[in-house]
C-alpha cells in the first residue's frame, strides 16, 4: 500500500505543495478508490459480470462465490496481514512508507495471490483469463518485491498497470472483443498514476515503473497460462 495521509489532513498541508487543495482531495479519493488491494476485485466483477462471454453458463451464486474467493483472498488476508504486522511492530506504518515496512507484507500478499491462482488453475471450468489475470497480479507483487530492493515502485501504478493489461488481452484473445472497458482502464490508470504524483512521495520514475510492470506481468501471464 502505497503512503498517504488521510482526506481530512489535505486542507492542513497546502503551504507544502502548490496543488490546489480541491486537486489534491481528489487526488486522495481516486488513490483510496483505486487502491492496488481493491483493483482485484474490480477487475474479477468485470469478467464475471458485465463482460458477455467469459462466465456464459454460471450461475449467479457460482459468480458471487469466485466473487468472495477473489475478496477474501486477494483483499481481506493481505489487508489483514498488514494490520496485524504493524499490530506486533514489524512494521512502522500501515501506509507502508518505507522500502523496510513494505517487505514482508509483499511477500504475504505473494503468498495469498499463487494460492488464489493455484485454485483456479485446478478448477478447469474457471474462464483461463480469470487463472491467467490472478498469476500476473502474483508474479506482478513478485517483481514489486524484487524492485523494492533498489526503489520504491509504486503498488497503486502496478495495480492499474495489471488492470489495463487484462482488458488488452481480455481485447485480443476473445471472440467478442471490446475496446470500451480498454478506454476505460486507460483512462483510470492515467487519472491514479497523475494522483500519485499529487500526493505521494513517489517520483516519476517510481510511477511509470510501476506501471509498465503491471502491464506486462498481465502480458507473460497470459502468454503461460493462456
Amino acid at each position: 500500500m502505497d503512503a498517504q495521509n488521510s482526506p481530512g489532513q489535505i486542507l492542513k498541508h497546502n503551504t507544502n505543495t502548490t496543488q490546489p487543495g480541491i486537486t489534491r482531495f481528489f487526488a486522495y479519493v481516486f488513490s483510496y478508490l483505486f487502491h492496488p488491494l481493491f483493483i482485484p476485485l474490480y477487475a474479477v466483477y468485470y469478467l464475471a459480470f458485465i463482460h458477455p462471454r467469459y462466465f456464459l453458463g454460471f450461475e449467479q451464486k457460482e459468480r458471487w462465490t469466485i466473487m468472495g474467493m477473489v475478496f477474501l483472498n486477494m483483499v481481506i488476508f493481505p489487508g489483514i496481514t498488514v494490520l496485524l504486522l504493524k499490530g506486533v511492530g514489524f512494521i512502522d506504518s500501515v501506509f507502508l512508507n518505507s522500502q523496510k515496512d513494505r517487505i514482508i507484507p509483499y511477500i504475504a500478499a505473494g503468498i495469498f495471490y499463487f494460492w488464489m491462482y493455484l485454485v483456479f488453475h485446478n478448477q478447469i471450468e474457471i474462464p483461463s483469463i480469470l487463472t491467467a489475470f490472478t498469476f500476473g497480479v502474483f508474479i506482478s507483487s513478485s517483481a514489486a518485491l524484487l524492485a523494492n530492493i533498489y526503489f520504491k515502485i509504486s503498488m497503486h501504478a502496478v495495480g492499474v498497470g495489471g488492470l489495463m493489461g487484462l482488458m488488452i488481452v481480455s481485447l485480443y484473445t476473445n471472440p467478442a472483443p471490446l475496446s470500451l472497458p480498454l478506454m476505460v482502464a486507460i483512462l483510470i490508470a492515467g487519472i491514479v498514476c497523475t494522483s500519485r504524483l499529487i500526493v505521494s512521495d513517489h517520483s516519476a520514475k517510481e510511477i511509470y515503473a510501476g506501471l509498465i510492470c503491471g502491464l506486462i506481468c498481465q502480458f507473460v501471464a497470459a502468454g503461460v497460462v493462456m
